[in-house]
């Protein structure tokens, strides 16, 4: 099986096409697209501004970065949401409605929670923030599960596009929303760099979780996916055995994680030594962490079929089948080269994206410049590079666009080395997110179009986990230690770090481009 990655798609009719675009589907999708991107910026880049204020250390900032791990990992739980029916939502809205709003009630709950918690109190209340902001990254990535395979299942081929394209419109307004918004009504509410105010951040997270109910009232009113309608849940000792297998393998993943912490930290000093680089060091020992993590988790649910607690057909099924399908398809090579490219692609915004507040910060932009030109102006920008995005890639193909987006994020990233070293100067920023801001729209396009042509129907939900976990895992990690990074090696020799780690995924996509199959 071949996926047409280069040839151009036929040319649609522009009336017939702005038509579609007032489908009630694609409208939905508007709206639930808005209230997937809203947690997201709370948990990266106003909760930071938000730790800054307070007096939290830079470096324990950016660590905050890993409460959205969950969507780097949301694969483990995505069969289950796939899978098992919730009590009484599944029967009153069905599979994917019921599980959407269960996702939507513990967003609100988590963004309650952080409220109600002053991280300037004391160290208690920073660790109860800290597991309040996993708990919204948990909900938030298993909200993406579903709304994903919701658009994808509501509707055929013919409006995926379109559906893709309103949805990430709506994703970018609940961005703006929870991060200029949030800056704004922190800042209105009293808060500021010079004068800490708790209750101004209070207020300003409860709003954000009101802002929820845009995506609550579409669940309700939006119909169910015909094919999920018809789809026959898992019987109760399947359900069971799935619950048993998620729950065992989780825990061994988190205590290797807790018992080898001194491990690790004796480690992490060695590698210190040896590199007399903080930050590679850490990078170096959480990657060997998260590989042992992930292979006791793998050893466990190898354990819980051998001694029959769970069927093996249960684990194949959930796990094994989309996994080896991928790997049939596109032969050991060649799906190794895809997968490094899914999981390097956006590495270079990722690791800039989580220290990009801080550095604003240090360089004297207040809450309102980052909110107008990061944000706002930011926004439009990225709209715009996603609209000549999906142009682009119609005339010319996925994967040359896809080039495109993987140099121009690389080459842009440069120029916050200028921006460094000029300082404090709103005319400069404004072309650096202004051309930041463009190409990441034209990258992001053409990358959803090229996961989407990756994956098989047959386990949609599954493998589009996946791969957006995938996507996020290597640039996370290694963007939590962005900010000792940046002690070691200042904001300058940092950007080009950056901008050298895109070098990787341009050679990858040109090895890909050399496959007969991909053309």
């Amino acid at each position: 099986m071949s996926i047409n990655l280069h040839s151009t798609a036929e040319k649609l009719n522009w009336k017939d096409s702005f038509r579609a675009f007032s489908h009630p589907r694609v409208i939905a999708m508007l709206f639930l697209g808005f209230s997937a991107g809203l947690p997201l910026w709370l948990i990266f880049s106003s909760l930071s501004f938000w730790l800054l204020e307070a007096g939290i250390d830079r470096s324990v900032v950016t660590y905050f970065s890993w409460a959205a791990l969950g969507y780097s990992f949301k694969f483990v739980w995505a069969p289950l949401v796939d899978n098992l029916p919730l009590p009484i939502l599944t029967s009153a809205l069905g599979r994917r409605r019921g599980w959407i709003l269960f996702a939507q009630g513990l967003v609100v709950t988590s963004l309650i929670l952080m409220a109600n918690l002053d991280p300037a109190a004391d160290q208690t209340n920073l660790i109860y923030l800290a597991l309040a902001a996993v708990m919204l990254g948990f909900s938030s990535a298993t909200q993406d599960i579903v709304i994903d395979a919701y658009r994808i299942e509501s509707a055929g081929v013919q409006l995926q596009a379109l559906m893709s394209a309103t949805y990430i419109a709506g994703y970018r307004i609940g961005m703006l929303v929870a991060g200029a918004g949030a800056l704004y009504l922190a800042s209105y509410f009293g808060s500021t760099a010079e004068m800490y105010s708790f209750s101004a951040w209070h207020k300003t997270y409860l709003l954000m979780a009101a802002c929820m109910v845009v995506g609550v009232a579409t669940t309700l009113l939006i119909p169910e996916p015909d094919t999920s309608k018809h789809r026959s849940h898992s019987n109760l000792q399947h359900s069971a055995q799935a619950v048993v297998l998620f729950i065992f393998c989780v825990s061994g993943f988190i205590l290797t994680y807790v018992y080898s912490a001194a491990v690790g930290a004796n480690l992490k000093m060695f590698v210190m030594e040896l590199t007399n680089n903080k930050g590679l060091a850490g990078f170096v020992v959480e990657c060997l962490k998260l590989t042992v993590g992930l292979f006791v988790a793998f050893t466990i649910a190898i354990l819980l079929t051998k001694t029959r607690l769970v069927d093996s057909s249960t684990l194949q099924g959930l796990y094994l089948n989309p996994v080896r399908d991928f790997f049939q398809r596109y032969g050991i090579h060649s799906a190794i080269l895809l997968l490094a490219l899914v999981g390097l692609y956006r590495i270079s915004d990722i690791v800039l994206g989580v220290v990009s507040n801080v550095f604003y910060h240090d360089m004297g932009y207040s809450k309102n410049e980052v909110a107008t030109v990061a944000k706002a102006f930011g926004l439009g920008m990225t709209l715009l590079g996603g609209f000549l995005g999906g142009l682009l890639s119609l005339q010319f193909g996925v994967l040359r666009i896809l080039l495109l987006g993987a140099i121009l994020s690389a080459a842009t990233n440069l120029l916050f080395m200028i921006l460094a070293k000029l300082g404090y100067n709103i005319v400069m920023l404004y072309l650096v997110i202004g051309a930041d801001n463009l190409s990441a729209g034209i990258a992001s396009a053409a990358f959803v179009a090229f996961l989407s042509a990756l994956t098989n129907i047959r386990f949609t939900a599954m493998q589009f986990a996946i791969f957006t976990s995938l996507m996020t895992l290597i640039p996370k990690v290694l963007g939590g230690y962005s900010g000792s990074m940046v002690n070691e090696v200042g904001y300058t020799q940092f950007f080009l770090i950056t901008a050298i780690l895109g070098l990787p995924v341009i050679l990858l996509i040109l090895l890909i481009s050399r496959d007969s199959r991909f053309s």
